[in-house]
């Protein structure tokens, strides 16, 4: 079993946010990939299916964006499984909108979910690290991630989440950079502004 957990917030009045990007891609895998319907287990929303041969577990913790660990954490042990076996999808303020990169240890760069990640599964958990952009002033970050994302974004978001989706399969079948490859050939990121990460 491999676990899949979005990073997010859970009240309704987040679901559009730049934070709430892991939900969402989760939405939509769940939704493409025929998974079974939400429930509330492991202090999380989850959804049970299969991506190619493999058997998946969606999770979307109600523990808040900051505390994602501790959710994850509760069904790994529950499954018997490792950081390895986990893979979470978050919002990335340090690359440009509509890039994405996959990751496995080092550091949490700030994000406090990522953090929570690290102290309460490991440092090994995959990461899908989706280019949100950054503000260009750390004082403004916060209200930036907590924000929707802007109606000029909403076409490479779609974009991103549609192709996550559909690339999941190649990233059980032929690992993370052919995952990453794929996405970026299915998602090609936009034009952006030089003065952006």
């Amino acid at each position: 079993m491999h676990i899949l957990v979005g990073q997010g917030n859970p009240d309704a009045k987040y679901l559009r946010n730049r934070h709430n990007f892991g939900f969402q891609v989760l939405d939509a895998i769940a939704a493409d990939h025929g998974f079974g319907p939400w429930r509330g287990k492991f202090q999380s929303q989850v959804s049970e299916g299969r991506v190619g041969g493999q058997k998946v577990l969606l999770m979307k913790p109600e523990t808040y964006y900051n505390e994602t660990g501790r959710a994850a954490q509760a069904a790994i042990k529950f499954y018997k499984l490792s950081a390895e076996d986990v893979t979470i999808f978050h919002d990335e303020i340090d690359l440009a909108p509509g890039r994405l990169r996959v990751k496995r240890g080092g550091g949490h760069s700030g994000n406090n979910g990522i953090r929570s990640m690290i102290a309460h599964v490991g440092a090994e958990v995959r990461r899908i690290r989706m280019g949100v952009g950054h503000p260009g002033d750390k004082s403004r970050v916060m209200p930036y991630v907590l924000a929707d994302f802007a109606k000029a974004d909403e076409a490479w978001r779609d974009a991103m989440i549609d192709a996550c989706s559909r690339a999941l399969p190649m990233l059980f079948e032929h690992g993370d950079e052919r995952f990453q490859t794929e996405v970026m050939r299915l998602a090609p990121a936009p034009k952006h502004d030089p003065k952006q990460a």
